[in-house]
């Protein structure tokens, strides 16, 4: 039962930390999430994306 105080002396009690945390970890999945998601898209899909392929169509003296 002690974690369950503790949990909610330092989280829950006060409003403004609760909100905090919330909108902290949902930040922080977020970036997670889309990291990780990324990395398995490009894993699956290596050599059908344009960055893969595109040193086929574009010279590099091309570039500006």
């Amino acid at each position: 039962m002690s974690l369950a105080n503790s949990f909610y002396n330092i989280i829950v009690k006060r409003n403004s930390i609760y909100v905090g945390t919330i909108f902290a970890g949902a930040f922080g999945f977020g970036i997670a999430f889309d990291t990780l998601t990324e990395k398995w898209w490009d894993y699956h899909n290596k050599g059908k994306q344009w960055k893969d392929i595109r040193h086929k169509y574009v010279s590099d003296d091309a570039e500006e």
